[in-house]
């Protein structure tokens, strides 16, 4: 019995060890390998924008083809990861925290530098490894322990303590070695994300500022610390040293584009409207304050906040310095929509999707306003400006939700149930999509287009945890 709470002791112990080593040393954390994912925002402004600032930086990287995604994790604090090869994940915080182009751009050339240099895999077979090397470590120490227990002498302490020490000594030594892999792999990504600002003609100034920043906290206690400052470990010498390499960039002094400047600072003020608390937005953007961006965090926070009259005269005010704006047609259709005026709301949702070259997340709130006027009439519009939406972003459940409506109020209830089906599926409620989907299929000719995918869903594994 002592020999088996001694391994489960020590196997606890190694787990831990494990599992903080794949949460501290990889762009990772653990937190987001839920079946659900992370909490994820969307919005076609910022989407665009971050997409924009990483396009070059993967072209350059050799990454163009592989539809690498931007993210936004709806988290305050500056962070920003890889997870799987496919995706760079952004926490608004980061976003609204970096007061220039060029300091955000700079951190996703360092996550970029992460991906094209495959640190992922490589972390996983280090970790893989370790895993091994703390078993062994864990069964010799373990087989000390048992030749203590079986003499039953008190003089035998000395082989029950080497024992303890043939596990703890492998320990520290192995989390040593994976410390030091990590620190080589951030080292990489910087000098890789350095490379690709200097290939397309970019300061990597932005990137020294922010890391530098980092260094100053690491000086105070991890507890509270932004995750980036955690899994991206800032030791000086590491921020010396890429200043030291950055700085002979030609590029160095190269400020950002104004017109760029005024996106970036457009998307923080809509960040700052949208999630954060009223008295902050205006601490920001005080009356005094008489720039595009105060004017347009001020014009969401007021309509947010259930003055939709005096906020659609901001947003108009808005609309008449930058007709061509598709972003400030999207905030006034969105306002009406939640106002419980979806019929208002088509037109400017209409002129957004328009100006925004149709993208899929407009046309969405586009349906829902057609869906949400009860007016039969627009039906068959709302059907088929949802379907080119969901057919351009299949992961977005309220496209389907908002199409299903539109196929019930039609009386097409196979499709209605297909949407349904779907739309539960990409929210995780597994067990409401396989009933929709299980119904639809009765509805479906067999064999049919509409069936086939009834039939997936039902079919379907859920992820595991």
């Amino acid at each position: 019995m002592l020999l088996q709470i001694a391994l489960r002791k020590k196997a606890s112990a190694l787990t831990a060890l494990l599992t903080a080593a794949a949460i501290a040393l990889t762009p990772f954390s653990a937190a987001h390998a839920q079946a659900k994912g992370p909490p994820v925002l969307r919005d076609t402004e910022t989407e665009q924008l971050l997409r924009e600032y990483t396009r070059p930086i993967l072209r350059v990287a050799g990454l163009e083809k592989q539809n690498i995604q931007m993210v936004i994790i709806n988290d305050g604090s500056f962070n920003a990861f890889v997870a799987d090869g496919r995706r760079i994940f952004v926490n608004w915080g980061a976003v609204l925290q970096s007061e220039t182009p060029n300091q955000i751009i700079g951190v996703l050339a360092h996550e970029t530098g992460h991906l094209a240099g495959g640190h992922l895999s490589k972390m996983r077979e280090q970790l893989a490894t370790a895993q091994t090397q703390m078993i062994i470590a864990m069964l010799l120490g373990a087989g000390a322990l048992v030749g203590s227990t079986r003499s039953g002498s008190a003089g035998n302490n000395g082989l029950a303590n080497a024992g303890a020490a043939a596990i703890a000594g492998p320990q520290e030594m192995i989390r040593r070695t994976l410390l030091s892999y990590q620190r080589q792999q951030e080292e990489n990504a910087d000098r890789a994300g350095v490379k690709f600002l200097t290939s397309t003609g970019q300061s990597p100034k932005g990137m020294y500022e922010t890391f530098k920043r980092f260094t100053g906290e690491s000086l105070f206690a991890s507890r509270g610390a932004d995750p980036y400052l955690q899994s991206h470990p800032m030791p000086a010498e590491r921020v010396a040293a890429l200043q030291e390499f950055a700085s002979t960039s030609p590029y160095w002094d190269k400020k950002d584009d104004p017109a760029l400047q005024l996106r970036h600072d457009m998307v923080r003020a809509k960040i700052s409207a949208f999630m954060e608390r009223p008295e902050t937005v205006y601490r920001r953007y005080p009356q005094t304050n008489d720039s595009l961006p105060a004017r347009y965090a001020r014009a969401i926070s007021t309509y947010l906040h259930g003055d939709l009259r005096s906020a659609l005269a901001q947003i108009d005010a808005l609309i008449q310095v930058q007709p061509n704006n598709p972003y400030f047609y999207e905030v006034r259709g969105q306002a009406l929509l939640e106002s419980g005026k979806p019929a208002e709301a088509i037109a400017p949702l209409r002129k957004a999707a328009q100006l925004s070259n149709n993208a899929p997340l407009i046309e969405m709130l586009l349906g829902q306003a057609l869906v949400g006027t009860d007016n039969k009439a627009y039906t068959d519009d709302a059907i088929r400006i949802l379907r080119a939406a969901v057919a351009r972003e299949p992961e977005a459940p309220l496209g389907y939700t908002q199409l299903a409506m539109a196929y019930g109020r039609k009386g097409d209830y196979a499709e209605a149930d297909l949407a349904s089906a779907q739309a539960a599926y990409l929210r995780g409620d597994n067990k409401t999509a396989r009933e929709l989907a299980t119904r639809a299929k009765t509805r479906f000719a067999i064999g049919t287009p509409g069936w086939v995918k009834a039939d997936d869903i039902v079919a379907a594994k859920p992820p595991r945890n």
